[in-house]
C-alpha cells in the first residue's frame, strides 16, 4: 500500500525523537505533516497554515511538479512552468495564483486544478500523484482555504539539514535502512522533513533509496545517498564489505603516515586489503613520470635499485622535487586549469607575440621557486598591467622590450599575470565566472546560470550575484585607463600607422613595428568602478545612492562601488573557512597522481558529489593551508606515503576498487609525457643531455606545450593525437586521457616515429651502431615517406571521425529498430573498412598487419597495437650479426631506457634470439626499439 511508508517513518520518529531531544533539549522538533495533517474523515486535526516556503514548494519539489520532466522543464508542461527544483518561490507562486488558469482557484478553492488534477490518472499527464484525502492532499488543501498565503518577507533562512543515521553500514544485500531528515532553521524552530525531501544514490547497483527515504543494500562496495531539502544537499555514505574480512578478520595494515591511516580505515570498513608495494623499479618510472613528466635515465635506474639505503625513495621524491622537469610538469597543470590557450588571446597582444609563452613563463618561475600557491593564484586574481607608480609610456616600453623576447622568460618578472582576463572566452561576466569558478574552486556553477543546481546549493540568484564581482574587469585590445587614451594615440601617430586601423589590421602593424624595435603601444587590464544606483525619492528628500553589491559564493556581500573588489574575492579564496579553495587544489592534486580524485571529476565539488574519504581531504586541505599554501609539502605528502607507493597488481578483495586507493590504477600517460617518453627513449643519450645542460623544462618538450591544434608538426601533432588540454573551458575535460586508433597508428606507423628510432644523427640506434662500429642505416625518412605516412595518418583520422558518427547512427537505429537503416549503415561501414585497407596497403602495411589492424578497428580495440609496418614485420633467418654478448647488452639498455627495469629471463632469450636472426644489426636493434614503445607496458604509468 502507498501509506506503508508512513508507518515506517512514524516508527522511525517515535525511536530516535527521544535521541533528538536528548541531543538539543531546548528545540522541539515539530512531528512530519503526515502526523499533522493526517486525514481524519473529511478534515483534519489542525488549524495549521502550511508554509508555502516551507512546505508547498518542497511538496511540489517530492511529487515531481517542479522537475525537469514536468512543470521545471525550460518551456514548462501543458502551459503551466514551475522553477526547476523550486528555487524562485516568488515566481513559482504567482504562477500557481496566474488569473484565469485555476491553478489555485480562491472563489471556488476545492475545484483548484493544483487538488483535483494530481489525483486523477486520466486527467493529469504526469499519473497520479497522491490520494484525494492524503495528507499531501490536506497540506495543499490547507494552504489554499487559508488564501494561499506567500510574502517575501517571510522567508526563513534554513541553518541545516540533519540527516540520521548519517552512515550506513551494511553487512548483507537487501538489508533497509529508513533515514530521519530534521530542518534546523536560523530562527531556533525545528521539524521532521523527511517526507518533504527528494532523495537520490549515486550508485543504484550499491544503495537504491526511496521516495520516502528507505535505503536498500545492494551490491559490495560504497557510494552516497544524497537527501535534498530547501538549499540543504546532505550526502549520506552507504558502504557493504566487499569480503568477509571484518572485525577481527582484518589484517593488520602498516600505517606509516596521515594519509595511509585515513585510507586504512575506510578500507577496514570495506573489508578491503590494499596492494603490497611496488617493486622499485616501478616506483622510479611512477614517481618520474607523476613528477617530472619524463622517464629516469637508464643510469638513474641502476644505481636506485642498486642503493639499499631505507630513505632511498623519500630522499629520490626530495631530488625529483628540486627538478627543472618538476617545474615544467606542474606549470603545465597550472596552465591547463587556469586556461593558457594562444587561440583565446589572439586580440590582446601585437601579432607575432606569443602570449602563451609569457603565461607558461610566468607561472614556470613561480612554482620553480615554490612560491605559495596562494601567492600565485593572488597574482592571477588581483593581477594588473602597470607596476605601482609606473607611467602608460613607461609600462609600454617594459612591455616592448619583454614581447621581443620570444620565449616569454621575461614577461615572467611582472608581478601580474594579466592574460588570465583577457582570453576571447572571458569577454562577459558570466563567462568569467564561470571560468573562474571552475579554476580556483573546483565547482561547477554554470547550471545555476538559469536555474537551481540539481545537486548543489546554488540558485539563480547566487549566480547572478556572484557574477557581478566580475563584471568591472575588462582586458582586451581596446581597454586603456583614462591617462592612457591621449598617450595611445599620441604613440600610434609617432608611429606612422593609419588611425582608421581597427582590430587584427592595427595588431598587425604595431608587431611589424615592434620587430623593428619601436616602443608601441599596449592595452591594459582596466577595472571600473560599478555605477551607483539611486533610490526612488523619499517625499520631501532628495534620491540617495546606493552602493552596488555582489556576493561571494556562499559568502558575504562586497560593496562594488569604488574600490578592486578582487582583493577582497582573493582574501576569501586564502581564508581558512573557505570551503573549496584549498580543497579544489589539493583534489586536484592527488588526481593527478592517483587518475581519480578524493571528489571526483576533480572540478565538481558540489554537495552531492561527496569526497570518497572526507577525512582524508580534510586532513591534505587543513595540512595545505597550514603549512603556507606550500605545493612541495602536498606532492611530499603525497608520494611520501605507502598509499601513493601500492602496486599495480590486485589483490581478490580490491580488483574491483577504483574509488579507494587500494592499489595503484593503471592510467595512460599523458599527452606531454608520452610524447616525451617516446623521445626520450629512442633518441640517443647526447640528445637528452644537451636538453638537461641548457635548462630546457622537459627533457625534449618545448615549454608551449597547447601549440595550436592545426599545426602538423610532430610535436604539435602528436600532443593532439595523445589528448592534451585544449585549454577552452577550464574544465578538466578538455584533456583526453582515453586510447584511440590514432594513438596506436602514431606509435606504430607515423613518420616522426620511425625517424626518431632510425636517424643515425639523433637515434639511440645510430649511438649503438657507433658503439659496436656498425654500418648506420640511411635516414629512412626523406620527403616522399614522410609525405606517404602523412596520407596514413590522415585516412586513419578520418576513417575514425566518419565510423565514429556511422556506429552512433546504427546504435540509435538499432535501439528503434529500424532494420532497413542498420543495413545501410552496416553497409556503409564495410566500405569505409574496404577503402581506409587499401589505403593503409598503399601506404606501407603488410597484409597481416592489415588484417590485425582491419580487426581492432571493428572491435573498437586501440590498446595496444598489433599492426607491423611492412618493413619490421619479418626478420629473415640469416647469419648472426649480433653476439650474444652484443645482444645481452642491447637488449637490458633497450628495456632500461623504454620499460625502466631490466628484462626477465624470458624476454632476455625472446630478445637475444631476436637480434641474432637479423642480418643487418641497426635494424635488428630498431625493431626491438620499436617493438618496446609498441607495448602496453610503455604507454601506461603503472
Amino acid at each position: 500500500m502507498r501509506y506503508q511508508w508512513i508507518l515506517t517513518l512514524t516508527l522511525l520518529h517515535a525511536i530516535t525523537a527521544s535521541a533528538a531531544i536528548t541531543a538539543e533539549p531546548r528545540t522541539e522538533v515539530k512531528p512530519p505533516l503526515y502526523e499533522r495533517f493526517a486525514p481524519d474523515g473529511e478534515k483534519v486535526g489542525t488549524d495549521e497554515v502550511p508554509d508555502f516556503q516551507q512546505h508547498v514548494s518542497p511538496l511540489l519539489g517530492r511529487l515531481g511538479c517542479n522537475g525537469r520532466a514536468c512543470h521545471g522543464s525550460f518551456q514548462g508542461q501543458g502551459g503551466f512552468q514551475l522553477s526547476l527544483f523550486g528555487y524562485d518561490f516568488k515566481a513559482d507562486h504567482a504562477a500557481l495564483l496566474e488569473e484565469g488558469a485555476d491553478r489555485i482557484d480562491l472563489s471556488d478553492k476545492l475545484e483548484s486544478l493544483i487538488l483535483t488534477k494530481p489525483v486523477d490518472a486520466n486527467e493529469h499527464e504526469g499519473g497520479k500523484r497522491f490520494e484525494r484525502g492524503g495528507w499531501e492532499y490536506w497540506v495543499l488543501r490547507s494552504w489554499i482555504e487559508a488564501g494561499a498565503p506567500y510574502s517575501t518577507k517571510q522567508l526563513k533562512k534554513l541553518d541545516r539539514v540533519e540527516v540520521t543515521p548519517n552512515e550506513l553500514q551494511f553487512t548483507a544485500a537487501g538489508q533497509q535502512v529508513q533515514l530521519r531528515a530534521i530542518a534546523r532553521w536560523a530562527d531556533g524552530t525545528a521539524e521532521d522533513v523527511t517526507c518533504l525531501c527528494r532523495f537520490q544514490s549515486n550508485d543504484t547497483s550499491i544503495a537504491e533509496i526511496d521516495e520516502s527515504g528507505l535505503v536498500t543494500c545492494g551490491d559490495p562496495g560504497d557510494t552516497h545517498v544524497v537527501v535534498s531539502y530547501d538549499n540543504a544537499v546532505v550526502p549520506i555514505l552507504a558502504l557493504r564489505p566487499t569480503s568477509n574480512l571484518i572485525g577481527d578478520r582484518y589484517p593488520t595494515i602498516a600505517a606509516n603516515t596521515k594519509i595511509d591511516e585515513l585510507v586504512a580505515e575506510k578500507l577496514k570498513k570495506l573489508a578491503i586489503v590494499p596492494s603490497e608495494l611496488c617493486t622499485d623499479e616501478e616506483f622510479l618510472r611512477r614517481a618520474s613520470l607523476d613528477v617530472t613528466g619524463t622517464l629516469p635515465t637508464t643510469e638513474e635506474v641502476l644505481a636506485f635499485t642498486a642503493d639499499n639505503a631505507a630513505n632511498k625513495r623519500s630522499k629520490k621524491i626530495d631530488e625529483l622535487l628540486e627538478r627543472p622537469g618538476y617545474a615544467a610538469q606542474w606549470t603545465t597543470f597550472l596552465c591547463d586549469m587556469t586556461g593558457n590557450n594562444d587561440d583565446q588571446l589572439r586580440n590582446f597582444l601585437p601579432q607575432a607575440v606569443r602570449p602563451e609563452n609569457q603565461w607558461y613563463q610566468w607561472i614556470y618561475k613561480r612554482v620553480a621557486d615554490n612560491t605559495p600557491y596562494d601567492q600565485v593564484v593572488e597574482g592571477i586574481v588581483t593581477a594588473n598591467s602597470r607596476l605601482p607608480d609606473e607611467t602608460y609610456s613607461e609600462y609600454c616600453a617594459a612591455m616592448s622590450e619583454i614581447c621581443r623576447d620570444s620565449s616569454g622568460e621575461q614577461f615572467a618578472d611582472r608581478p601580474g599575470l594579466v592574460h588570465y582576463w583577457a582570453r576571447n572566452n572571458f569577454r562577459t561576466a558570466e563567462e568569467r565566472a564561470i571560468g573562474f569558478a571552475y579554476s580556483f574552486l573546483g565547482v561547477r556553477i554554470q547550471c545555476a546560470q538559469c536555474h537551481k543546481h540539481p545537486f548543489d546549493q546554488w540558485s539563480k540568484d547566487d549566480f547572478d550575484n556572484f557574477e557581478k564581482l566580475f563584471a568591472a574587469v575588462q582586458a582586451n585590445q581596446g581597454t586603456l585607463a583614462p591617462d592612457a587614451k591621449d598617450t595611445f594615440t599620441s604613440m600610434v601617430s609617432d608611429l606612422g600607422v593609419a588611425k582608421s586601423l581597427k582590430g587584427n589590421e592595427l595588431r598587425k602593424q604595431l608587431g611589424e613595428k615592434l620587430k623593428a624595435g619601436e616602443v608601441i603601444p599596449f592595452p591594459e587590464l582596466v577595472v571600473r568602478a560599478a555605477p551607483a544606483n539611486r533610490n526612488k525619492k523619499a517625499k520631501g528628500k532628495a534620491a540617495q545612492p546606493v552602493a552596488a553589491q555582489a556576493k561571494l559564493l556562499g559568502g558575504e556581500w562586497i560593496d562594488m562601488d569604488a574600490a578592486d573588489a578582487r582583493g577582497k574575492l582573493m582574501d576569501w579564496l586564502r581564508d581558512p573557512s573557505n570551503p573549496y579553495f584549498a580543497k579544489a587544489i589539493v583534489n586536484r592534486v592527488w588526481t593527478q597522481y592517483f587518475s581519480v580524485g578524493i571528489v571526483n571529476p576533480a572540478d565538481d565539488l558540489n554537495l552531492a558529489n561527496a569526497p570518497s574519504n572526507a577525512p582524508l581531504l580534510d586532513y591534505l586541505a587543513t595540512g595545505f593551508i597550514d603549512h603556507g599554501y606550500d605545493l612541495k609539502w602536498l606532492h611530499r605528502e603525497i608520494l611520501t606515503s605507502d598509499t601513493y607507493q601500492r602496486s599495480w597488481i590486485p589483490n581478490e578483495t580490491n580488483k574491483l576498487d577504483r574509488r579507494n586507493f587500494s592499489h595503484a590504477l593503471l592510467r595512460r600517460l599523458p599527452a606531454e609525457s608520452a610524447y616525451d617518453a617516446v623521445r626520450v627513449a629512442v633518441v640517443n643519450d647526447a640528445t637528452v643531455a644537451k636538453a638537461m645542460e641548457l635548462d630546457v623544462p622537459r627533457a625534449i618538450t618545448q615549454p608551449g606545450a597547447s601549440a595550436r591544434a592545426n599545426n602538423r608538426d610532430d610535436q604539435s601533432y602528436a600532443l593532439s593525437v595523445f589528448g592534451r588540454s585544449v585549454r577552452e573551458s577550464n574544465c578538466d575535460c578538455d584533456r583526453s586521457s582515453e586510447p584511440s586508433l590514432l594513438q596506436t597508428v602514431f606509435l606504430a606507423n607515423d613518420s616522426a616515429v620511425q625517424s626518431w628510432i632510425s636517424d643515425p644523427k639523433i637515434s639511440w640506434v645510430g649511438q649503438v651502431a657507433d658503439k659496436y662500429g656498425w654500418e648506420k642505416s640511411a635516414n629512412v625518412t626523406p620527403a616522399a615517406e614522410r609525405a606517404q605516412a602523412a596520407n596514413l595518418d590522415r585516412l586513419m583520422t578520418s576513417f575514425q571521425q566518419r565510423a565514429e558518427r556511422v556506429d552512433t547512427r546504427l546504435a540509435d537505429a538499432k535501439a528503434k529498430g529500424q532494420k532497413q537503416l542498420v543495413e545501410t549503415l552496416q553497409k556503409q561501414k564495410a566500405e569505409m573498412l574496404k577503402q581506409a585497407r587499401a589505403a593503409a596497403k598503399k601506404n606501407g602495411l603488410d597484409e597481416d598487419g592489415l588484417r590485425k589492424l582491419v580487426g581492432r578497428i571493428r572491435s573498437g580495440d586501440a590498446a595496444e597495437p598489433e599492426a607491423t609496418p611492412s618493413k619490421q614485420a619479418s626478420v629473415p633467418n640469416s647469419s648472426a650479426g649480433i653476439n650474444d654478448e652484443q645482444a645481452m647488452w642491447i637488449a637490458e639498455q633497450a628495456y632500461l631506457r623504454t620499460l625502466s627495469r631490466k628484462p626477465s629471463s624470458s624476454e632476455l632469450s625472446t630478445a637475444v634470439q631476436f637480434l641474432k636472426s637479423e642480418e643487418k644489426p641497426t635494424v635488428a636493434v630498431e625493431g626491438l626499439v620499436w617493438s618496446l614503445i609498441n607495448t602496453k607496458e610503455f604507454i601506461l604509468n603503472h
